[in-house]
């Protein structure tokens, strides 16, 4: 089992998200929250999981110089890509309405990159699911706006939230990827990294 595996290893998961905190401690992992605020810009060339990756790699650069020989960090980010653009955290109602409007009746892909970083070696990997969002009114988007203010969340909405119960008609691949981090992907991958 990959708890036993970790124990000569620290486990740092630079996240805030209370989802990925949650899915850590419901895979039986122990780990430390480490968080430091990084500027998430990358080339306006990139495309889809290149996005994801690139900012997942950045988010690692400023804790490399203060990793000790057992420690594992991870960072990730999460990406909804669209009619070939991506749909970031929406700044205000008016963004996060605009943005969930676009994807309504429509398919959108959520891709997620998590970074494993040791002072030897750096693995990126990601995952993608598609989503199809059924035909939102805009009750339901103001709705779902006003009560669940989804402004810390890629392409404005959570799938676990009211709005991903009565609105998501289709899923194609990790439901927990959708919800902000691959967990399958991610205990495999830390699985062979202690190997």
């Amino acid at each position: 089992m990959l708890k036993n595996k970790l124990i000569d290893y620290h486990l740092i998961l630079a996240s805030g998200s209370p989802r990925r905190h949650q899915f850590f401690k419901d895979m039986e992992l122990d780990f430390e929250v480490r968080i430091k605020s990084v500027d998430e810009i990358y080339p306006t060339d990139l495309k889809g999981a290149e996005i994801s990756d690139y900012l997942a790699k950045l988010k690692a650069e400023v804790f490399k110089l203060e990793l000790k020989p057992k420690d594992i960090l991870i960072t990730s980010d999460t990406v909804v890509w669209y009619n070939n653009e991506s749909l970031a955290k929406a700044i205000d109602s008016e963004e996060a309405e605009s943005m969930l409007k676009k994807m309504s009746g429509e398919w959108h892909q959520v891709i997620t990159s998590v970074c494993f970083t040791t002072n030897e070696r750096q693995i990126i990997q990601h995952s993608i699911t598609k989503v199809k969002f059924k035909e939102l009114s805009i009750e339901e988007i103001r709705h779902y706006i006003k009560e669940y203010q989804p402004f810390d969340k890629a392409g404005a909405y959570g799938i676990q939230e009211w709005l991903g119960l009565i609105g998501i008609e289709q899923i194609k691949g990790s439901y927990t990827n959708v919800v902000g981090l691959p967990t399958q992907l991610v205990y495999e991958t830390l699985s062979k990294l202690v190997t």
